[in-house]
């Protein structure tokens, strides 16, 4: 006879036996109170079946800039076929699923206007990027199976996509991948700033160094609703010094100091109060990004600290996003995994630091916020 299981382990066998089983499934369908669970659980199960359609539609109204139309609405599907370069039938199934997810609303009979969620996305062009941008995810997802399988070394298009763009961000080039590039991380970094911004407490004087933003847009946030704070950027030469200079430009030379360097091989620069990794540990393995905790840890005197804000995995309500989402883009790009509260903390341990505390965020799916001291 065989060890007893864990108490856990024999409830959620015993749970996943009843939820399998066809009289449970249609009882539950049928009881008042369970049938409202019963519903919702449905819906999510279709969510999950047909969420790429949904994908392909967001995508459709972005690419074929429909949303711009509509806000000129109430317009026929006769009216706005020729504006998106579709026939009327075409329009119309358009039409019909992006009301479906609130993208559009039909207010009267063929009268179409902008819905609640179009609304919202019209004019933000970041988050449309964000969209355009997804198609590679998808492309290397088509075969899930395959792209687990394979070698993480293989080239990707999200891999080749990042070391492209990324190689050519802050040059005098201007490609469609490098303004693509530009507009993403400097929306994407916005949305992770305002969250910071909303849910930690920055010193109001002193100096804080960016770690891994070359671009400069986390500072320039922050830079704006912290009128005395100083900033240093770290980042590689190629991106630091023309992220260091748009920042200045907005926050005044006097406040920003570029530091080329590599921060796996190089000193983190000493001498700053708070030391930032916005975005930065989840796109490295477990070696490298303990490396890359480590070397920071040496650089802080005591009492300084350092601020991580990324999306993070097993936080509640916002599970699918780190660990489905992130989960797959970090495995196709190659590099990289979401990590949880609790393993970040168990890697600061081990790289000399100490009062680590997590910081709540209104929206984890956004980021999350884990603060530790020298």
């Amino acid at each position: 006879m065989g060890a007893k299981q864990p108490f856990k382990v024999r409830m959620v066998a015993r749970r996943n036996r009843l939820f399998a089983h066809p009289r449970f499934q249609y009882w539950c369908a049928r009881i008042p109170g369970l049938k409202r669970i019963a519903k919702a659980r449905a819906g999510a199960m279709f969510d999950l079946v047909v969420g790429f359609s949904y994908y392909q539609v967001l995508r459709a109204v972005v690419d074929a800039e429909l949303l711009p139309v509509l806000r000129d609405g109430p317009l026929t599907a006769a009216e706005i076929a020729p504006r998106i370069d579709l026939s009327e039938a075409a329009t119309l199934t358009l039409l019909r699923a992006a009301r479906s997810v609130m993208l559009s609303e039909e207010v009267l009979p063929d009268q179409w206007m902008l819905g609640e969620q179009g609304a919202v996305l019209v004019d933000d062009l970041g988050t449309q990027a964000m969209v355009r941008h997804h198609r590679l995810l998808y492309a290397d997802g088509a075969d899930p199976l395959a792209l687990l399988k394979a070698d993480r070394k293989e080239p990707t298009q999200l891999s080749n996509y990042w070391s492209y763009a990324g190689a050519l961000h802050g040059t005098a080039e201007r490609g469609e991948d490098t303004h693509e590039y530009s507009e993403l991380m400097a929306t994407s970094q916005n949305f992770v700033a305002n969250e910071v911004l909303a849910s930690f407490k920055f010193p109001r004087t002193g100096r804080q160094l960016d770690v891994g933003g070359g671009h400069g847009a986390f500072i320039r946030r922050v830079g704006a609703a912290y009128p005395d704070l100083q900033f240093g950027l770290f980042d590689l030469p190629q991106v630091v010094e023309s992220g260091a200079r748009a920042a200045a430009e907005t926050l005044g030379a006097v406040r920003v100091t570029a530091h080329p360097g590599n921060f796996f091989e190089d000193a983190i620069p000493e001498g700053y109060d708070l030391v930032s990794l916005v975005r930065i540990l989840h796109d490295h393995d477990d070696e490298p990004a303990q490396q890359l905790l480590d070397n920071i840890r040496k650089s802080l005197a005591p009492g300084a600290r350092l601020m991580i804000a990324e999306p993070m995995a097993r936080v509640p309500g916002a599970e699918p996003m780190g660990e489905a989402f992130f989960g797959f883009y970090l495995w196709a790009m190659g590099s990289g995994r979401p990590r949880s509260a609790e393993e970040i903390t168990t890697m600061l341990k081990r790289a000399g630091f100490a009062r680590i505390r997590p910081v709540a965020t209104a929206q984890p799916v956004i980021a999350s916020i884990i603060v530790a001291s020298a």
